[in-house]
């Protein structure tokens, strides 16, 4: 069955990756960007399968217009893919409030914005699949990006009140949990804040992943989630996901029993 999505952050990156295997085997696609001249070689590809519109996700206004006018063409939306974004690399003590504040107007409410501009469609379809992008950094957080993460572990708690919210009207809510994937998210569309002295013995000794996921697997995953009949709500997504969170996870579930007894003496 062809399907009709809607992309947003399709210019490049994982957001084009997803609309272009979607388009690649036959389905619809709203794809969305700042600038819609980024999407006129998907449009010269894929000619009227592809909807390009111009959308800054912070704008509800044109978040609402975009949602529309992809209806419109499309004459339904089955699934809504909301993975503009993009990072913010510095410490706690560095990263500035507006930083802060502009990286959760993007990540987090440029969510909300198309997430609520597409519900009232949903809910009169009785169905849908809304696609969170979040990150291996929404359930897990590491030095250097505290911002990046409280942003998208926001988004895991609003999503997981979402699905819970939208069952009963046939929506299903999936947060697809990435590690370090080869896009410009750490490059030139990321934002650094100003490095202060007192971390640069931490700075220099950081981690750093070894290797990325391509945009292209992880798009993959993506469609094989949607096509599932029973989809996750959560997917981590490459090895290094994988191998970073499920051992935190399990750290973090064994100090909630470690200290469970006096936690629960608070009645």
């Amino acid at each position: 069955m062809s399907r009709a999505w809607f992309v947003t952050g399709a210019s490049r990156g994982l957001g084009r990756a997803i609309a272009t295997a979607a388009l690649e085997r036959g389905d619809r696609v709203a794809a969305t960007a700042r600038d819609v001249a980024a999407l006129d070689d998907l449009v010269t590809a894929h000619g009227d399968a592809v909807v390009p519109l111009r959308l800054d996700v912070t704008d509800p206004a044109q978040a609402t217009a975009a949602v529309r006018a992809a209806a419109e063409r499309l004459g339904r939306i089955d699934v809504v893919v909301n993975n503009a974004g993009h990072g913010l690399f510095g410490y706690v003590e560095e990263i500035t409030p507006e930083q802060l504040r502009e990286q959760l107007e993007v990540n987090l409410f440029g969510v909300l914005h198309v997430t609520q501009a597409a519900l009232p469609l949903l809910r009169a379809q009785g169905s849908g699949h809304v696609v969170q992008v979040s990150s291996s950094s929404g359930v897990a957080a590491w030095p250097g990006l505290g911002g990046y993460s409280a942003s998208k572990w926001a988004l895991e708690g609003l999503s997981e009140a979402l699905a819970q919210e939208v069952a009963g009207f046939g929506i299903r809510v999936t947060l697809v949990e990435p590690g370090p994937v080869d896009t410009a998210w750490r490059g030139e569309s990321a934002v650094r804040a100003e490095p202060r002295p007192a971390y640069d013995a931490l700075r220099a000794s950081a981690w750093h992943p070894p290797g990325s996921s391509s945009p292209a697997d992880v798009a993959r995953v993506v469609l094989a989630v949607v096509d599932a009949d029973e989809p996750p709500l959560r997917i981590l997504v490459g090895d290094l996901a994988a191998d970073a969170v499920l051992p935190l996870t399990e750290e973090r579930l064994a100090g909630w029993r470690r200290w469970e007894d006096l936690g629960r003496s608070a009645g």
